[in-house]
């Protein structure tokens, strides 16, 4: 169904930009941001009906090359992905506002305006109908992130901003743009297809390297070895962190990596060459050296760094299981991941802007001071690791099935084990926050939140989080749609 919806998601924040630089008051500036914020969210919700009735929304903005045009196609994968980006950017606008001011940052109106170019390029890349709108898209979110990324303009930030540059640039120039063009030259196309493009069109060995361009590729999914830019990153302020360095960014290079897998190589080939193997093992090696890394953490962004670099990759596991609870699973946990996961860098900033502290060794009774923050850093952390009653629970389980549906019993077992290593690096930190003893406490008795712009949002996306483990609706059909279309059953 050709519809001009999803042209308009993408426009929507983009248009925005001029009057956020020719706004007068910072009020004006951020009443319309929150404008335009709604309206994405609302063009986005517009559409969740169509895809789920199984129909798909397309629009053709230009013809470049046969084959290839910049088009836009709304299918159950984009739609859950630009649901979850395009809902988050509402809360997270409301948290800059109390972050950002409440530190007195400077560059508050650039950071508004790349905030929104940003989250144009991560709705693009949702609903991106071929692999050449997908890439344009992904590299403006690149260049878009990196004022954001080196927003404070010191000599750490620099540095940090060329390792971003130098790893997602490099990686996307080096290895994603000579896959593209074997791809095009092997099938005469770049158009997404339930079934993959691929087969039959070139030798298993090729097959084989394409997989690890594209893997390793996209950056931004922070494999490793090509993960020290979100570590580094966290310099960023951290409504940065939160949105773009566990929703949108992150979330641009798994979702690369998932529309590549199923709709470049398709599963039967995948299986029929037995790849799928090889990216499990490559998400589970990931899953489990970072969260042994997070483990040794004391700056507490750092640990959120390192937990959504193995976080990312359970993602890739379950659809690298090939097995449809498997792909539910691994899609499903791009929502569940995303709610828990801002959750807790919104409690990291309000923290923060509270006390001026950023190591957990510095935190010891914080939740007598900051009880709200600290109980939705509680939920958020379950969430993570898998945990009713939050979301991450539910998404946990469907890769758990999705690993006995498949006969993968080991990565049943790195599941486990780093479900374990969550709560490891976890449950210390609320330990300490709510119940070490009186006389190590740093933090008096008395009540000092955060200021309410900080706070209210992360209360929101914790009960989120929560709701969504007994109502994951639209996101649970979605995921399924996604399991049946790209799996035939």
């Amino acid at each position: 169904m050709i519809s001009i919806k999803p042209l308009l998601a993408v426009l929507v924040s983009l248009l925005v930009v001029p009057i956020l630089v020719s706004s007068r008051t910072p009020n004006v500036r951020e009443a319309w941001t929150f404008a335009a914020a709604s309206a994405k969210f609302l063009i986005v919700v517009s559409m969740v009906p169509a895809v789920l009735r199984g129909e798909q929304l397309v629009y053709t903005v230009a013809q470049v090359i046969p084959g290839a045009p910049i088009a836009f196609r709304v299918d159950p994968l984009g739609m859950l992905f630009a649901l979850v980006a395009s809902s988050l950017w509402i809360v997270t606008t409301a948290y800059s506002i109390g972050y950002m001011r409440g530190l007195g940052e400077h560059g508050q109106t650039r950071y508004f305006c790349f905030f929104a170019i940003a989250l144009s390029s991560t709705i693009g890349v949702a609903f991106s109908a071929n692999l050449l709108t997908l890439y344009l898209f992904y590299e403006i979110l690149s260049l878009a992130t990196y004022p954001l990324v080196t927003h404070h303009q010191d000599a750490e930030a620099r540095v940090s901003g060329r390792k971003y540059l130098v790893y997602i640039l490099g990686t996307s120039i080096g290895l994603v743009l000579p896959a593209m063009l074997i791809c095009y030259h092997l099938s005469g196309t770049l158009a997404f297809s339930d079934q993959g493009f691929l087969a039959g069109t070139g030798p298993p060995q090729l097959m084989t390297i394409l997989l690890f361009m594209f893997v390793f590729g996209f950056a931004k999914a922070a494999i490793l070895p090509f993960h020290g830019w979100l570590p580094a990153a966290m310099v960023a302020p951290t409504p940065v962190s939160a949105l773009l360095h566990a929703v949108a960014v992150v979330k641009v290079g798994v979702f690369s990596i998932v529309r590549v897998l199923t709709g470049v190589f398709g599963i039967e080939l995948l299986s029929w060459l037995n790849l799928g193997t090889i990216v499990c093992v490559i998400a589970s090696c990931t899953i489990l050296i970072a969260s042994l890394i997070a483990l040794s953490q004391d700056n507490l962004k750092r640990l959120l760094a390192f937990s959504t670099i193995g976080q990312l990759s359970y993602i890739i596991l379950g659809v690298g299981l090939l097995s449809p609870k498997g792909i539910t699973g691994g899609v499903l946990h791009i929502a569940m991941h995303a709610f828990g996961k801002i959750t807790l860098f919104f409690c990291a900033g309000a923290i923060f802007v509270a006390t001026g502290k950023r190591n957990i060794s510095e935190m010891v009774g914080i939740g007598r001071r900051m009880p709200v923050t600290m109980t939705a850093f509680f939920i958020g952390a379950l969430s993570i690791t898998g945990l009713p009653p939050a979301g991450g629970f539910l998404s946990k389980w469907y890769l758990g099935l999705g690993t006995l549906q498949a006969d993968q019993i080991t990565m049943l077992v790195v599941l486990l084990v780093s479900s374990l290593l969550n709560a490891a690096y976890f449950m210390p930190i609320v330990y300490r926050a709510f119940f070490c003893p009186a006389e190590m406490a740093m933090f008096e008795n008395r009540v000092q939140e955060a200021p309410a712009f900080c706070v209210v949002p992360l209360v929101l996306t914790a009960l989120i989080s929560i709701i969504l483990l007994f109502y994951p609706e639209p996101f649970f059909s979605l995921a399924r749609l996604v399991a049946q279309g790209v799996t035939g059953g």
